[in-house]
């Protein structure tokens, strides 16, 4: 395939020596047509971010952020296939924030779209770098270019055998014009995609080299705790500075509207000096006495609301009459923290009318935005090295640790790391919005769904970010929920924001997750009203080939009815989010005290081309095991006004021992990637709570399942 460049590159998108060896050759890189923002020359010139050195070496800057999910490899990957190298040998940095650098790529990570943001511009550059370097050889050789190809870091002249390297070409192409097209390289010849390559950050992180944003020591740097108040929008009322400042190491105490920190020379002594603060807190009566049952309560309540109208197609009314069946059921599900292994921290240094910042950010460009606001400094005076994050989640979405670091920062004349404890990590997260979803669907007599209704309401992520521009619907809770994968005659979907106290924020899949256990719970009952087998029933509706494949393939490598034991079922789930389809068998039991065990999971997924096969198994591994802890247990519960859990001891996750055996196959093809990082903690809620009711005959609406079965 021949892929053309929009924007009307010229030279000047071409650098040569700036920000690498002289004589680099540096391509930039421009999503199509397809996308919202086009690229433009001017947007784009001086900001490349792929590209060859003077010494031959590929360089890629990573677009995305790294937080466990392996896409420096895949990235990487992608430029390595292109550019005719092997993965490690090419040289990967992780970038300051700089939105202008990588426009109109965005530079923020997370909704599953890192892949899916870079596989098609990546492509493009690395085929025009490449080009590059065959014409320059070519012309040296005096030869077709047709005649040449690249191989190895080098380039090759079929007939006669002759090779240059790339270091021996870099410094002709990069002084010649870039090719205005490039064929990008077949799937048929591919040599890195497609094939299972083990992670070029592991052994950093396996020997404990690897530098994560808790990890960063700047010289002169103090050190600080930090304690919010509790209670949510609460004030700091008091605090024993004295008691703060008697213990060894601490340097000072520093008050906040709502906040106190304590400095000192270690981490340890900034702890204990805030417990010897004895920080004393005062809140009004509508937010101390904010309670939990009142909370999920007005959530539900709001499903009785009219509503704004998502989407809607056919006559509602007109569906049902006649219907041969009708189901309706309500589903609640809680808020969730993301329990994140690394808890908020950032260091931050401001002098001289510039800020300096070092944090692990899933979205570097607003994080410096948010502290150029908070210090009312030019953005160019603000830099952020943005690091590896122990997790993010959504979590390291928000810019809520960097404000908070640079508010101190301001204070003092030295560097300071601020490190939450894991108690106030847990108290001060963005939530995952708690969320209640009432399903209505008449079946006519011909078996088929007629009508389809399904009300939303909960917590709106989306009117807190865009504010006045926000009209009603939130986008994100009813992504999924507007594109089932089961026909209807006449479908509507609503969303009623309903907000609370709890501040709410992006949490690892927010709407297509709930969305899934919702409708795949839904069907799943109804299968069983109709007394029809639930992989039987979805194949008898789905039309789509590629959702039909992963269901039929998991339902013959799971074991699906054959029988099973007292107390062990299995369930079964099946999703079309962020362009991946995935189905997902899961075996439980059920013992005589209600306890949940799960033992197996049977996965299969088609996601596109799968670029690394290992990176595929290992995101499917990590959702399906964080899905089932909070699946199982997840739940935050306020009262007073505040959080009761405050660590893993009461807000429980899957341990080792706890653990299924996992089995997955990737469907094989060269479709366009779909997004990875989700789709296996969404598929697996309802596949989990499809089989506890196949296990106990008791079907759970209201998560998390352990506490629905009676116990926790």
């Amino acid at each position: 395939m021949t892929l053309k460049r929009a924007d009307g590159a010229t030279r000047r998108d071409v650098l040569i020596g700036s920000g690498a060896v002289s004589g680099a050759l540096m391509v930039p890189v421009a999503l199509g047509a397809s996308r919202s923002r086009a690229a433009t020359p001017s947007a784009l010139a001086g900001n490349a971010w792929l590209g060859v050195d003077g010494e031959g070496r590929v360089t890629l800057a990573l677009p995305k952020t790294e937080m466990g999910q392996g896409i420096l490899t895949t990235i990487t990957m992608i430029a390595a296939e292109e550019l005719a190298v092997k993965p490690q040998d090419v040289k990967v940095t992780i970038p300051d924030g700089d939105a202008a650098r990588f426009a109109p790529i965005d530079q923020g990570t997370g909704g599953s779209t890192s892949v899916r943001d870079v596989w098609q511009p990546l492509r493009e550059a690395g085929a025009k770098a490449r080009l590059a370097l065959v014409m320059a050889a070519a012309k040296q050789w005096g030869v077709p270019v047709a005649e040449c190809d690249a191989h190895d870091g080098a380039v090759v002249h079929k007939p006669g055998g002759k090779v240059l390297p790339y270091a021996a070409l870099v410094a002709a192409a990069a002084a010649a014009p870039l090719p205005t097209e490039a064929p990008v390289r077949p799937a048929s010849s591919y040599g890195v995609i497609g094939k299972s390559h083990r992670r070029l950050d592991g052994d950093a992180k396996a020997r404990g080299t690897a530098e994560y944003g808790i990890d960063v020591f700047v010289p002169g740097m103090k050190y600080a705790a930090i304690m919010v108040c509790p209670i949510f929008g609460g004030k700091l009322a008091g605090v024993d500075e004295a008691a703060a400042r008697s213990v060894s190491g601490v340097i000072g105490v520093i008050r906040g509207d709502d906040v106190v920190y304590v400095l000192a020379e270690n981490t340890w002594a900034a702890r204990q000096g805030m417990t010897a603060a004895k920080a004393q807190w005062t809140a009004d009566a509508a937010h101390s006495g904010a309670q939990h049952a009142a909370i999920i309560g007005a959530v539900t309540a709001a499903l009785d609301k009219p509503g704004f109208v998502a989407a809607t197609s056919g006559d509602l009314d007109a569906a049902r009459v006649g219907a041969a069946h009708r189901f309706s059921a309500t589903y609640t599900q809680p808020f969730l923290a993301h329990a994140t292994m690394e808890p908020a921290n950032c260091v931050a240094h401001v002098h001289d009318g510039q800020c300096e910042i070092w944090n692990g950010t899933q979205i570097p460009s607003d994080a410096r935005k948010a502290a150029a606001t908070r210090l009312g400094l030019p953005l160019e005076k603000v830099t952020l090295h943005n690091r590896l994050m122990g997790g993010g989640f959504g979590r390291r979405l928000e810019p809520d640790m960097v404000e908070r670091c640079v508010d101190l920062a301001r204070q003092v004349p030295f560097p300071v790391k601020l490190i939450w404890s894991r108690e106030e990590d847990m108290g001060h997260d963005w939530y995952r919005p708690a969320y209640a979803d009432r399903i209505d669907i008449a079946i006519g007599a011909d078996g088929k769904i007629a009508a389809w209704e399904h009300k939303i309401a909960g917590s709106s992520i989306m009117a807190r970010l865009m504010g006045p521009a926000f009209k009603g619907v939130d986008d994100d809770a009813v992504e999924g929920a507007i594109t089932p994968i089961y026909p209807a005659t006449a479908r509507k979907v609503t969303f009623q924001q309903q907000e609370s106290l709890v501040p709410t924020g992006w949490w690892r899949g927010v709407g297509p997750l709930r969305s899934a256990f919702v409708m795949e719970s839904a069907v799943d009952e109804v299968a069983h009203k109709l007394g029809q087998d639930p992989i039987a029933w979805r194949l008898s509706h789905i039309e789509d080939p590629r959702a039909r494949a992963v269901l039929e393939m998991a339902r013959d490598k799971s074991g699906w009815g054959e029988k099973t034991a007292p107390g062990i079922g299995r369930g079964v789930a099946v999703i079309h989010l962020w362009d991946t389809y995935m189905a997902a068998v899961a075996e439980v039991a059920v013992d005589k005290d209600h306890q949940i065990s799960v033992r197996r999971v049977t996965i299969v997924v088609d996601c596109g081309q799968a670029i690394n096969p290992s990176g595929v198994a290992a995101q499917i591994d990590s959702g399906v095991i964080f899905g089932t802890s909070a699946a199982l247990y997840g739940e935050v519960t306020i009262a007073n006004g505040r959080v009761e859990q405050s660590n893993y001891h009461d807000y429980r996750v899957l341990r080792m021992n706890e653990a299924p055996v996992i089995h997955t196959t990737v469907i094989e093809n060269h479709e366009k990637p779909g997004g990875m990082g989700e789709p296996p903690n969404a598929v697996i809620f309802p596949a989990l709570a499809n089989a506890v009711y196949a296990a106990t005959g008791k079907r759970v609406r209201a998560l998390p399942l352990q506490k629905g079965l009676g116990t926790a």
